[in-house]
């Protein structure tokens, strides 16, 4: 495939060698008994042999399309039995699905479609009171698949004809070829595509899987987006499928959501941010839903603070896991047996033993044993350059193929592996990563701004909150600027993400500068912590 960065053959020879690459295929994962629940969504309750049929007639419907191996196809579905479906079913022709999240609107998802090339793309007719449909009819794509009420689109639905035939997998995909594209958190401009292939994505789930003890009696709440690689591989719903276990769909981790479904279907295992897990332990004080069949709390997306973390087997009843990990491969788990300081205090170790670890000065060489430096790493899972991105490949990993993370770490004599904080300009909003240079540029375009500037705001609840500087034109100057609800207002109809929105402006006259000139952020950051963000004492809103 263009734009895709294969691994070295030295390093290929030595994966398959050593076991960790087969010749097992994303649409091979479904390991249940035929008759056992493999999937609970809403109303719908479907058999490992009723998932199967379906995902086959589906991808017999996409060939009918035109849909053909190696294609790619834009995939915004919500928590339902829909995605499940349409994931198995591309990959099993071997259609890479490209993994948009149902906030995005269409500054992200056209840019998807364009610099994948889409020939598809898939959505729900409506979600959270937005319209998919009048965002697909300007879409540049052959063909546009709708779950639900079409209009004059396909509908999903007449993709899944039981025609009476054995549908068939013509043109059956390798193990080397890209099975999904997943979405990169984003440091600069619009996300990276992350190419994953058959054989690496597989490797991923599976050795998650183990490591997490998942079984066939697993029984796996999905609160978080079902396209996040958090809960679709990690080990999600891909590691339960591959055990036999029963993944269940929620619409959102809400408390009066979740916690029902955990005493309907005996949960046992949920994967959470840290904003999740805080309300979950909030609200178990006063909840009067059983939850006593959840073992096991898996929290990553972002750093959790170790007093909470401390709190999850008190409240909750069940264990904690941290889990610190990237779409773009390297995954850290706190093991189920490790000490309690471990689970409470680390993110984890790598989940390989192939994993190859560095933690690195600004001059790229090795810091002291449980300094804190940057984090470089290779392996089996990560990927070796983002997708049709050449320039951004040349900064973002080395000469010798060690993808450069921008996470600040610490690496303890164990191998665990303490989060101190990011080096690249992204904020980490409860999980949801934002490109800081990405939502500057939207401000930018707006005519009453003269710059911006965005940073993240520590929040005990969110890890971060985003907060816009900005320095408006002389002309919008007796107006004071535009305030937060107008720049929100403006931002949406950009189409923009509303996770993407600043939780707070602020107006400024001017902004600090470095020695070399640039915006000095760690100054503006600062002045925040201060309460002081205009030295001349401008407002805020």
């Amino acid at each position: 495939m263009d734009g895709f960065t294969p691994w070295p053959s030295d390093l290929e020879a030595r994966y398959k060698a050593e076991g960790y690459w087969g010749d097992r295929l994303l649409g091979d994962v479904l390991r249940g008994d035929p008759g056992r629940t493999a999937l609970v969504a809403g109303a719908e309750r479907l058999t490992y042999a009723e998932l199967d049929r379906r995902a086959d007639r589906t991808a017999a419907g996409f060939l009918r399309l035109g849909i053909r191996r190696g294609d790619r196809v834009v995939v915004q579905l919500p928590n339902t039995a829909a995605f499940v479906v349409t994931f198995l079913a591309l990959v099993r022709i071997g259609a890479a699905p490209v993994l948009a999240l149902p906030a995005h609107r269409d500054s992200e998802v056209r840019y998807l479609c364009e610099l994948a090339e889409a020939r598809a793309y898939v959505s729900a007719e409506t979600d959270g009171g937005f319209d998919y449909r009048s965002m697909a009819r300007t879409l540049p794509v052959e063909h546009v698949v709708v779950d639900g009420d079409a209009q004059e689109f396909t509908a999903l639905a007449d993709l899944d004809i039981d025609t009476g035939e054995e549908p068939g997998r013509p043109d059956r995909p390798d193990p080397s070829d890209v099975g999904v594209f997943l979405l990169s958190g984003g440091t600069t401009g619009l996300p990276k595509l992350i190419p994953r292939t058959h054989r690496d994505y597989v490797y991923n789930l599976q050795a998650s899987a183990e490591v997490c003890g998942f079984t066939r009696d697993t029984v796996y709440l999905v609160v978080l987006p079902a396209a996040h690689n958090f809960a679709l591989a990690c080990p999600g719903i891909l590691g339960v499928f591959a055990t036999g276990g029963t993944v269940v769909l929620a619409p959102s981790g809400s408390p009066d959501e979740a916690f029902p479904l955990i005493e309907r279907e005996r949960a046992t295992v949920c994967a959470v941010v840290p904003p999740i897990a805080m309300l979950w332990l909030d609200a178990a004080t006063w909840s009067e839903e059983d939850l006593s069949s959840l073992a096991l709390l898996q929290v990553g997306g972002a750093k959790f603070a170790a007093a909470r973390a401390a709190e999850v087997p008190a409240v909750l009843g069940c264990a904690v896991q941290q889990v610190f990990g990237m779409a773009e491969g390297l995954l850290n788990y706190t093991r189920l047996d490790d000490p309690r300081e471990l689970v409470e205090r680390t993110q984890g170790r790598p989940l390989s033993p192939a994993d190859e670890i560095r933690v690195v000065d600004e001059d790229g060489k090795s810091v002291p044993p449980g300094e804190v430096g940057e984090l470089l790493t290779r392996g089996p899972y990560t990927l070796r350059g983002y997708y049709r991105a050449p320039e951004h490949n040349a900064r973002s990993f080395t000469p010798d193929g060690f993808y450069r993370t921008g996470d600040l770490v610490r690496e303890l004599p164990s191998g665990h592996l303490v989060v101190e904080g990011r080096e690249k300009d992204q904020i980490n909003r409860g999980g949801d990563k934002i490109s800081a240079e990405e939502l500057e540029n939207h401000l930018l375009a707006h005519p009453a701004i003269h710059d911006a500037a965005v940073v993240g705001l520590p929040d005990p609840m969110m890890g971060e909150r985003t907060c816009a500087f900005l320095i408006v034109r002389e002309a919008a100057l007796p107006g004071g600027g535009p305030a937060l609800r107008e720049i929100k207002d403006f931002l949406r109809g950009r189409g923009v993400a509303a996770y993407k929105f600043p939780d707070r402006v602020e107006h400024v006259d001017r902004f600090p500068r470095t020695p070399v000139g640039k915006i000095s952020k760690k100054e503006l950051a600062a002045r925040l912590a201060a309460g002081r963000p205009d030295d001349q004492g401008r407002g805020t809103t």
